[in-house]
């Protein structure tokens, strides 16, 4: 079943979001995210999509303490990314109450030792972030540009034994200029994809699922209005 996800970033330890990762364009939209995380879970939410944006980029789990307390404010699996570098992290996020951990910059920078990850958590508790700009993959936060593509990229991971990644046009992301499709669609035939960036109506989330994700993650669209999850939760049954 396609899964609409929202998105609950932290900064500062308040949940905010910004515009194409860009920290200097930052909307706050709540001063607990433990709250915010609880308002979607009773919205209906199955999941959710939890991102240390600070961790993103220092490469440090920057809001461990809120985050933790997120985790045990909800009920529903929470997939949780940002600052996740080592393995001893990793399993530390999933002793706490994480679903499933993403990891972005770690799997770019040495993708070969992600099958040591696999081994240790399992490969459906691990996710790989795959931020692109402009087709290349991006990392430390979406600060730093690779040579890598998206596509190349996704083929690699699963060869290694990923099965899942969250696929991010970063160029779209918080924009509500409608999602990357064809990208999300030649992901999809490689491994299970879940969409991320400029989803804002009903029509993003259908062409999303009609090009095989298994999800779409929300961040702006549902914070400003555009989007209800009740609409994308009944679309998407």
């Amino acid at each position: 079943m396609f899964t609409p996800i929202p998105a609950v970033d932290i900064r500062g330890g308040r949940c905010v979001r910004l515009v194409q990762g860009d920290f200097l364009r930052e909307k706050r939209y709540a001063e607990d995210p433990a709250e915010m995380a609880r308002h979607w879970a009773e919205q209906g939410a199955r999941r959710l999509h939890v991102v240390d944006l600070d961790g993103a980029r220092e490469g440090v789990r920057a809001n461990a303490a809120v985050i933790r307390r997120l985790l045990g404010a909800v009920s529903v699996p929470v997939q949780v990314g940002g600052g996740i570098r080592s393995l001893e992290t990793a399993k530390a996020l999933l002793a706490e109450g994480a679903d499933r951990v993403v990891i972005g910059t770690r799997a770019a920078e040495n993708p070969q030792g992600l099958k040591q990850w696999i081994e240790a958590v399992g490969p459906e508790r691990l996710v790989v972030g795959v931020d692109a700009r402009d087709g290349r993959v991006a990392t430390h936060g979406w600060l730093n540009l690779t040579d890598l593509s998206a596509t190349d990229f996704c083929e690699r991971l699963a060869r290694i034994g990923v099965h899942r990644v969250v696929y991010t046009d970063v160029g779209r992301d918080g924009l509500l200029t409608g999602p990357n499709v064809e990208t999300t669609r030649e992901i999809s035939k490689i491994l299970a994809v879940i969409a991320s960036g400029g989803v804002s109506n009903l029509e993003h989330l259908q062409a999303l699922a009609e090009a095989g994700a298994e999800g779409a993650i929300i961040g702006t669209a549902l914070y400003e209005g555009r989007l209800q999850l009740a609409d994308a939760l009944a679309a998407a049954c």
